[in-house]
């Protein structure tokens, strides 16, 4: 029998580029790349487990990466301080193992991944024991360009973490904004205008992320309000977990975080399964993802709820193959099944194995074996 916890490791180490950097999924054509945000969560995991080299040497990649294109991020920076649009001046959300920019065509303008791995990058050192004044100044300059590109460019409407609706602003993202602002301060390069631009986004959120006491999918810019479906002024996104673990936005005991994740509990949550990432989706037909049903018991976890953090624990160990590999979603429960076909056709079989999604896992197991007092 596979020991999950050890593969899941194994996976992920054996799968790090050269570079530094981890491809979202080493079979999937499409996933040959390495995202910020996957990438920030997965680092995340390998610190959780001690394996703290492979974590810095992804933050070395990143920092590698952004300093290589820090025209495109100073060019952004500086068109909107005067109010213009970005065209195509930002980093981009994923780039080669290498750090080059891919061939092609892709929904780049993301500002969440940015945001996670300053989150990812803060952690690191805390767990660590670093001194975050003795980074290395290369780190402490790439830190010091992405909290002013994202204290910057937050306000902007992008794409979300699902790489979809560019045209709305997303309280995941605003959640991980919030929280890389305060980890650049937490490592020491960053200044009191960063932590009121974070409050900034703070107040945002609440007060225009939030209907019928829950949070929201998606907000829809001043101008736009008149374009936007109802559906989508209700609507929950599993990722809202996100606004409080990690991000802490919110506490998990607050109870607007606690309406919400109820909310997705009620909607996204097949009960004994996965979870889904909204109602709408039909990506694969709209599957329940594996690293959704670890970050939901993660956020179970803190919110003091072990039984359901250990069924959420139960089932993705389920879903793992003889070899012991996770795949991104699975299809027991589909969503939109008409549209399967199309994906697999496109690109062909659902991704196995996601590195997010035994990131994930490992984060979960380690969160529960902690509370054991393991």
């Amino acid at each position: 029998m596979v020991n999950l916890p050890q593969h899941s490791i194994r996976v992920i180490l054996t799968h790090q580029a050269p570079s530094g950097a981890y491809p979202a999924s080493p079979t999937f054509p499409t996933y040959h790349y390495s995202w910020f945000r996957d990438g920030a969560f997965i680092a995340y995991a390998m610190d959780v487990v001690g394996e703290h080299e492979s974590a810095r040497r992804f933050h070395d990649w990143v920092v590698r990466t952004i300093l290589r294109h820090r025209e495109q991020a100073e060019r952004a920076i500086r068109r909107a301080e005067r109010g213009r649009p970005l065209e195509e001046d930002y980093l981009h959300t994923r780039y080669t193992l290498d750090g080059e920019v891919g061939d092609e065509e892709w929904p780049n303008f993301q500002l969440d991944g940015l945001g996670t791995w300053l989150w990812a990058l803060a952690a690191h050192v805390r767990r660590r024991g670093d001194n975050p004044y003795t980074l290395p100044s290369s780190w402490r300059e790439a830190v010091k360009l992405t909290a002013r590109y994202l204290a910057a460019l937050w306000a902007y409407p992008c794409y979300d973490l699902w790489e979809e609706h560019p045209q709305y602003l997303h309280p995941y993202t605003l959640s991980a904004i919030y929280a890389g602002l305060q980890a650049a301060r937490a490592v020491g390069v960053f200044n009191l205008d960063g932590q009121a631009t974070a409050d900034e986004v703070h107040r945002f959120v609440l007060t225009h992320g939030v209907r019928d006491g829950h949070l929201v999918k998606q907000i829809c810019p001043p101008e736009q309000e008149a374009t936007l479906d109802d559906d989508l002024t209700t609507a929950v996104d599993a990722s809202l977990i996100g606004v409080s673990t990690p991000h802490r936005l919110l506490s998990p005991t607050d109870p607007l975080m606690q309406a919400t994740a109820a909310r997705i509990e009620a909607e996204l949550h097949c009960e004994g399964g996965g979870v889904h990432r909204y109602r709408a989706d039909t990506y694969y037909g709209g599957g329940e993802w594996v690293l959704l049903a670890g970050w939901l018991g993660w956020y179970y976890v803190e919110a003091g709820e072990r039984e359901r953090a250990q069924t959420l624990l139960r089932w993705i160990e389920a879903q793992a193959d003889p070899e012991g590999n996770l795949p991104e979603q699975v299809s027991t429960h589909l969503l939109a099944p008409a549209h399967y076909s199309e994906w697999e056709a496109r690109w062909g079989p659902v991704a196995k194995p996601l590195l997010w999604s035994h990131a994930m896992y490992l984060i979960l197991h380690r969160a529960l074996e902690r509370r054991e007092g393991h």
